[in-house]
């Protein structure tokens, strides 16, 4: 059975940083996409960065030049680095990576990390 395990997240200043990371356990050994996905009350889950097989980095326009994602030398883990958060940073965190089996594509979430931005 696959499983996403997240950690990282919590209460920051604005300003501040956190990093948030996922690992997946499992019996697949090569994720085709990576990435955090991210929802606050009352709004719909949104795609806040990923990263594809090849290095292909995609983010939000809200996140650009203050998160950086990346992914181990093995590609089995998904880091989120997060500077000069802010308020509207706050949400549930979700790890997301998919996977192909021939041409069909499965995908996973993790159960979701707190990230809450608050003087």
């Amino acid at each position: 059975q696959v499983q996403l395990v997240e950690s990282g997240g919590g209460l920051v200043q604005p300003g501040g940083s956190l990093r948030l990371s996922c690992v997946p356990s499992g019996n697949i050994l090569s994720w085709y996409t990576m990435g955090w996905y991210r929802q606050s009350p009352g709004k719909q889950r949104e795609l806040v960065a990923s990263i594809r097989t090849g290095g292909y980095i995609s983010y939000t326009d809200s996140v650009k030049g203050r998160f950086t994602i990346s992914r181990d030398n093995a590609g089995n883990t998904v880091n989120l680095q997060m500077n000069n958060l802010k308020p509207e940073d706050t949400a549930v965190y979700y790890c997301n990576a998919g996977v192909y089996s021939g041409p069909y594509y499965t995908a996973y979430w993790g159960q979701g990390t707190q990230v809450t931005v608050s003087s």
